[in-house]
């Protein structure tokens, strides 16, 4: 069914929001942003635990070239921090490419993603272990490591293997998109830059309850000081579940605030009043980042609202992107 103009009243404790959908005709297209495509400086050497795995891990960000985009290099092997490898396993996501997997990537894209590193390589390396799977340490369970780490070696612009610039573009949308499981949902909006909205309602938690998060100004800078810091939680008795499944075998209050159902948090102070959410947008940023090509932006020019996501609709939603183009 064709449908010109859609008003869609959705009603969530604590606010009320009315969104009036204009659904246009077709796909997202490439934007100019005015920039050049940038890497990274100089290299970035990190090392640290695996939250699921628990594995000790090194990790290389290396300059790249124009065009390149993300990638990561394992084992001799390139997987590129894009959708056609996106896999989601339980709380992380995931790239897989001829039977090696990089696992829990979404942080470090995130920072990547929004910094501007829009093209490099990125060595990961088991320490101790030689196998086809390896995963990004989690450090404090937040983006800020990876953050204050490129802004210490800076940025320059990318060239190509020839030596020319390349001008750094933005998907753009002309339709609304969004998709839906239950009562989460992602929508995003024709808009003229990145505007992220994003909602969480654990009623079972009280100290968490519903939050909403909104970054009307997008930069590096915002990133930097407002979501980068916001570290991953959990609720503590989900904990042991967890850890039966073969979940979170690196994880302790050192890399995670923890929140009990009955005791509130069990290790403050938070960095924020809603640094869940705040998490969950930087979350986001990672997962989206995926849809970048050739170097240029991943996250669309879109007014992007999210309720009650996770990694699994957030690659849904990438998904979605990619089947309009």
């Amino acid at each position: 069914m064709e449908i010109s103009t859609l008003s869609l009243y959705i009603s969530l404790s604590p606010s009320i929001f009315i969104f009036y959908i204009y659904v246009f005709p077709h796909s997202p297209w490439l934007l100019q942003t005015g920039k050049f495509q940038q890497t990274i400086a100089n290299c970035v050497e990190k090392t640290g635990r695996a939250l699921h795995s628990g594995n000790l891990t090194a990790v290389k960000i290396l300059p790249e070239f124009a065009g390149e985009g993300r990638f990561f290099d394992f084992d001799s092997k390139y997987i590129p921090a894009s959708i056609d490898f996106a896999q989601v396993s339980p709380l992380c996501t995931k790239l897989c490419k001829d039977g090696h997997t990089v696992q829990t990537v979404e942080h470090l894209l995130s920072a990547l993603e929004a910094t501007g590193v829009d093209n490099c390589r990125i060595e990961i390396t088991n320490l101790g272990r030689k196998d086809r799977f390896a995963e990004v340490p989690i450090f404090d369970g937040s983006a800020r490591e990876w953050v204050e780490a490129i802004e210490q070696v800076g940025l320059k612009i990318a060239t190509d293997q020839s030596g020319n610039s390349c001008e750094k573009l933005a998907p753009f949308l002309n339709e609304t998109v969004h998709v839906w499981k239950n009562d989460s949902f992602i929508m995003a909006f024709p808009f003229q830059k990145v505007d992220i909205t994003y909602g969480i309602n654990f009623p079972q938690v009280p100290v968490i309850g519903c939050q909403w998060f909104s970054s009307m100004l997008l930069n590096d800078s915002f990133y930097a000081k407002q979501i980068a810091p916001s570290r991953t939680f959990c609720i503590y008795e989900e904990v042991e579940r967890m850890r039966e499944a073969g979940l979170i075998k690196g994880g302790s209050t050192e890399n995670a605030i923890v929140c009990s159902t009955s005791r509130g948090w069990l290790n403050p102070p938070l960095r924020f009043n809603d640094e869940p959410c705040r998490h969950k947008v930087l979350d986001l940023i990672g997962d989206v980042s995926l849809f970048a090509r050739g170097g240029n932006q991943g996250l669309p020019m879109a007014r992007i609202i999210a309720y009650k996501g996770g990694h699994a609709l957030h690659v849904d939603f990438v998904r979605r992107l990619k089947a309009l183009n």
